[in-house]
């Protein structure tokens, strides 16, 4: 409701206001993933920036891009259950069914993500394979 108070305001005072673009975003998300080939995700939490996260692959082969590699590995955190239809009911497993994630690499968190996220994270910067990865800038791609 905020970002609708903001807009009608500036609006009738003549400024410009901030807007969101949703499917912007999801295209632009699109576009990194067809750009980087093998990716993984981090996802902390679901709903819809989960879908998105995941369906770029999908995204990417309804835009004639037949040789998108699902995302290489895929790590959720979330208090969700889906045994009472949270978690959109669609765990990794289930976005491997779809295509989206490869089966050889995904894990369900079940926590809460602010007590296991730092641990995650830590453990991934201190195995140092970020290392020797090249840098990437993807805004780049929108310049």
């Amino acid at each position: 409701f905020g970002l609708v108070k903001h807009q009608v305001e500036r609006i009738k005072a003549g400024k410009p206001y901030v807007s969101i673009d949703s499917v912007a975003d999801f295209r632009e998300l699109t576009e990194i993933k067809i750009q980087a080939g093998t990716t993984g995700l981090f996802m902390v939490g679901g709903g819809v920036p989960k879908n998105f996260a995941q369906d770029t692959v999908v995204c990417a082969e309804i835009l004639g891009h037949d040789n998108v590699e699902m995302h290489k590995y895929a790590v959720q955190i979330t208090v969700a259950d889906v045994r009472d239809g949270a978690c959109s009911s669609s765990t990794l497993k289930e976005a491997c069914s779809w295509g989206k994630v490869d089966v050889a690499l995904e894990q369900m968190v079940f926590a809460e993500a602010t007590t296991v996220a730092p641990i995650i994270v830590s453990d991934a910067y201190h195995r140092g394979a970020w290392k020797s990865r090249p840098h990437r800038k993807w805004a780049k791609l929108f310049a």
